[in-house]
């Protein structure tokens, strides 16, 4: 299984889906979707490759009410999405980029060094 590059708290953008223009899908007989909306990634589903992300794939859950004081209803809730319908956005320009890693030399306080893996936008080469 391949490594995950979407991280916890990376803003990302739907690549891939039906399209969110509402006039456009009102005018197809379809629901507004989620493609080129963007969002924070609230958590990360390694096992399955799937991101849970801030206002994107809201699915409507009935909720029973219980005694606890829990009243019932229907609420909307965000639902995982697999991590190849969704690219970071980068942070220059605000658009869809791949992400790429690159070691560098990292000088300590003690005068040793380390190497560490930075990951950057390959869009822009800034560091993320």
């Amino acid at each position: 299984m391949a490594k995950m590059k979407i991280k916890k708290g990376d803003l990302v953008q739907v690549i891939t889906g039906r399209t969110s223009d509402a006039d456009k899908a009102a005018a197809r007989g379809l629901e507004a979707g989620d493609k080129g909306k963007q969002g924070r990634v609230l958590k990360v589903f390694p096992d399955t490759q799937r991101v849970l992300v801030e206002g994107i794939n809201r699915r409507t859950h009935h909720v029973k009410p219980n005694q606890a004081g829990g009243a019932g209803g229907i609420e909307q809730r965000e639902a995982p999405i697999h991590v190849s319908n969704v690219a970071l956005v980068d942070p220059e320009d605000n658009k869809p980029t791949k992400i790429g890693y690159r070691v560098e030399t990292v000088e300590l306080e003690n005068g040793r060094t380390k190497q560490v893996r930075v990951r950057f936008a390959k869009r822009s080469g800034k560091d993320i």
